[in-house]
């Protein structure tokens, strides 16, 4: 995405939802996969919508709005409907659609893999400022805890899990076992030392990867240093953006305006320093100031184990954010114990409702 002078930075939303029939079963998107910005994910009951880069938070609601109501209104004709919670809270299986991409990370995973085919996520990128694009990753380190915010379930297979079941899915249970994959890294002290981080990744997954018989053209194939590697933030060369990969899928509205946020906080830094350490963590209009990492890593376990807290609210206030302004699907719900399958279907129903009126709304915008 590359940058006129004086231009707003772009941002970008990718965003997964389970796709279900009209009695609330899982069900493949079929030709909803046609559609702008639409295609298929990894396993099948699956839809991900994709903007284009946007120069305002305004231009990325009305994209991404116009690209989930086609979806909604060509699932009206095939008996299909989109989910915004982050599983599907229970479900005996999940199938994958099967490529050597997916059977690799099946052979080094191994069981544990299950837990990625239950996940539904979002992705937001926001333009790399030149000469920043660092202080903007370590800015986004810092706020991974925002994660808390959209926690769309708590459920995995009908067990209470957490209220960021899908984050602890990804970074406690799937990848646990894979040194550095899944977690979210410390503050990065350059490019140099993010490339070497990747390349160190890659080679250890590599090496994993034929140590299971996997052949190196086919693993070569599938996987690069920046496509082998699953932590929560990124710096994306071949996009030329900084990503944030936390977010629980969740209502639209909230998307677009947690990608606002992080837009005006991570994205256009203007000359305001970024410290790590030292005074009270916070962002203003002069500075930026990031906790300790280890600080930043008791938040994100809070978020992942116990939602949005009365602290982690604070901590998210003095870093840009409105806790206020969301109501996180997780947290309000009702079913803090054990799912059945009938009660799953009928809240993947009901949340499927409450997607479609959310995109048929039109609530004034804030943003620029």
């Amino acid at each position: 995405m590359p940058m006129t002078s004086n231009a707003p930075l772009k941002r970008s939303i990718e965003v997964e939802y389970w796709v279900v029939d009209d009695e609330g079963y899982l069900t493949q998107p079929g030709s909803l996969i046609d559609l702008p910005g639409a295609e298929r994910e990894f396993v099948e009951p699956m839809l991900e919508l994709k903007t284009t880069p946007c120069q305002s938070t305004a231009e990325l609601r009305e994209e991404l709005f116009d690209r989930i109501r086609a979806a909604v209104e060509r699932g009206d004709d095939l008996g299909k409907q989109l989910v915004p919670l982050a599983t599907p809270l229970n479900h005996k299986e999940i199938r994958e659609i099967p490529c050597d991409r997916t059977r690799i990370q099946n052979e080094v995973v191994g069981d544990d893999f299950q837990y990625v085919r239950h996940c539904a996520g979002t992705h937001i990128h926001i333009e790399q400022q030149p000469g920043r694009a660092v202080d903007q990753l370590n800015t986004l380190i810092a706020l991974d805890p925002a994660l808390a915010l959209v926690n769309s379930a708590r459920h995995f297979r009908g067990e209470a899990m957490a209220p960021g079941a899908r984050s602890k899915c990804y970074r406690w249970l799937a990848y646990d076992d894979l040194q550095d994959q899944g977690e979210l890294w410390p503050y990065v002290d350059d490019r140099a030392d993010w490339t070497h981080r990747l390349q160190t990744c890659y080679d250890r997954f590599r090496e994993q990867a034929i140590d299971t018989g996997i052949d190196e053209p086919t693993f070569e194939s599938c996987f690069d240093p920046e496509s082998a590697v699953w932590t929560p933030v990124q710096l994306r060369e071949e996009f030329g953006t900084v990503e944030w990969r936390s977010p629980d899928t969740t209502l639209p509205s909230r998307t677009v305006a947690l990608a606002d946020t992080l837009a005006r906080v991570a994205g256009e830094l203007d000359g305001r320093p970024v410290d790590i350490g030292g005074d009270t963590p916070r962002v203003d209009d002069d500075r930026i100031v990031l906790p300790e990492f280890e600080t930043v890593r008791e938040y994100v376990d809070t978020a992942i184990q116990d939602g949005l807290t009365e602290s982690l609210a604070t901590y998210l206030s003095r870093m840009g954010f409105d806790p206020d302004a969301f109501d996180p699907i997780a947290d309000s719900f009702e079913h803090e114990g054990p799912i059945d399958h009938e009660t799953a279907r009928q809240l993947r129903l009901e949340y499927a409702t409450r997607l479609r009126e959310d995109v048929r709304q039109s609530p004034a915008m804030t943003a620029d």
